[in-house]
């Protein structure tokens, strides 16, 4: 099976090149964060401080010319600073709607675990309904619509990190790490280009992709693969917690977005495989037993890849 003729005249690829002036050394990271955006999904971004989490956002947003507002997530950010409030108009007697920072194309919240549940809450509600809800009247955010979190997972000392059910709600968890020695050689020299990050393609554009990643065609064993990979991870005794029924739609839509990427009007198993770990690495919780024998979400994932048998494709 061919790739369409469509698919392949669409410039995808221009964004990655864009991202990658500003993001050095780190291009499976940004591959799969703009297979995460032509899937639809919201990105958490999961690291130590200064490792280029903001970058990463910052250059994806300009690549793709997507209107963007930034929240550096304190204790007291509100709700309301979010998803906007209503202000009374004394000449007309009436109250206006004044929007919040949710209004926009990409929304980068930075240390979404240095505030406080109530306000996590408004916004991961926005990021499952893609409107918000003042007095009454529901406001629809702007499509696309992407939510870039970054949170740091050491120092987390009067912070209060996401619990499981809402992290369920990112598509992906991304850690881009420490560069390569070269890279930060690189990086020194100034060879990271940020200001020079061009638009490539128009938001209407990008519609126009994850339309066309989501019709990508998926085999019938395919399914049953997701579908066996996902029940192991339910059933494993390294597993307390497994994938729910949203991870494993999230496991499919990025399989999709990865061929699109590829080139490929198809999915195959490498593109399930790639993407496994990113979608579900996030989701899981390890059982006791996996603790006393020193094993993290990735290698327990590694165990149940490599333990599942893969289909033969077209």
């Amino acid at each position: 099976m061919k790739a369409k003729k469509d698919i392949q005249q669409i410039p995808a690829f221009e964004v990655i090149n864009e991202v990658k002036k500003a993001v050095l050394g780190k291009d499976d990271c940004i591959v799969k964060a703009v297979a995460a955006i032509l899937a639809g999904g919201h990105i958490l971004l999961n690291d130590i401080p200064g490792v280029g989490k903001t970058t990463l956002a910052m250059a994806l947003s300009k690549s793709m010319s997507l209107k963007q507002n930034r929240v550096q997530f304190t204790p007291d950010v509100l709700p309301s600073d979010l998803t906007g409030f209503s202000m009374y108009q004394k000449d007309t007697g009436t109250f206006v709607y004044q929007q919040g920072s949710v209004m926009c194309n990409l929304l980068l919240a930075d240390e979404i675990n240095r505030t406080s549940p109530k306000t996590q809450s408004a916004l991961l509600e926005v990021m499952e309904e893609q409107k918000v809800t003042v007095d009454g009247v529901a406001h629809e955010v702007p499509s696309p619509f992407i939510v870039i979190a970054t949170q740091n997972p050491f120092g987390s000392a009067g912070t209060w990190m996401l619990p499981e059910a809402q992290l369920d709600r990112f598509m992906v968890c991304l850690k881009l790490g420490y560069p390569s020695m070269e890279d930060e050689i690189n990086i020194l020299k100034g060879l990271q280009k940020k200001e020079e990050v061009q638009s490539v393609i128009s938001s209407r554009e990008l519609l126009a992709m994850q339309k066309a990643a989501e019709e990508i065609f998926v085999q019938e064993e395919l399914y049953q693969y997701v579908g066996n990979l996902v029940r192991r991870t339910r059933t494993d005794p390294l597993i307390d917690l497994g994938i729910s029924p949203r991870g494993m739609i999230n496991i499919l839509q990025m399989a999709k977005a990865l061929a699109f990427l590829r080139q490929r009007a198809y999915v195959i198993p490498e593109d399930v495989e790639d993407i496994f770990l990113a979608v579900c690495g996030h989701r899981i919780i390890p059982s006791t037993k996996a603790r006393v024998a020193h094993m993290d979400a990735e290698e327990i994932l590694k165990e149940i890849l490599n333990g599942t048998a893969a289909p033969k494709t077209i």
